[in-house]
């Protein structure tokens, strides 16, 4: 019975992820980037204790997966920028997925970070306006 169970002899798609992010730098690195495109130095400041190595070799591997765009412009002195490609995009349901459990399981408030869901503003009319157009 287990042999005829695919998931026994194919790779699972919840280790192939864990393995793409398998550590405490990628998450953090992926979660400064759904603020937008940042460079090197405002990652470094944005993740206390990382070393610039660190940060290099993980954004280099993130690259690599095809999760971060790495950008360099033709300026003297030198510019790169990263920014999240549509793969790397695709994280953010599982990202704020696990903001949202850890924020309960820390039994906090939830804290100020780019993946806390927006809730949608209720459209008001502006009804001043509208009595203001018709007289």
């Amino acid at each position: 019975m287990l042999e005829s169970n695919p998931c026994f002899n194919s790779p699972c798609p919840i280790q192939f992820v864990l393995d793409l992010l398998g550590n405490k730098w990628s998450i953090l690195i992926l979660r400064e980037l759904f603020r937008g495109d940042r460079r090197t130095h405002e990652l470094l400041a944005a993740l206390p204790g990382i070393s610039t190595k660190t940060l290099t070799q993980r954004l280099r591997q993130l690259e690599a997966q095809g999760l971060v765009e790495r950008r360099i412009y033709a300026e003297i002195p030198p510019r790169v920028e990263y920014s999240l490609t549509r793969k790397g995009h695709e994280l953010k349901p599982v990202m704020v997925a696990l903001h949202e459990v850890g924020s309960q399981w820390l039994e906090q408030e939830p804290c100020v970070c780019p993946l806390n869901p927006v809730e949608p503003q209720e459209f008001v009319p502006n009804l001043m306006s509208a009595t203001a157009t018709q007289n």
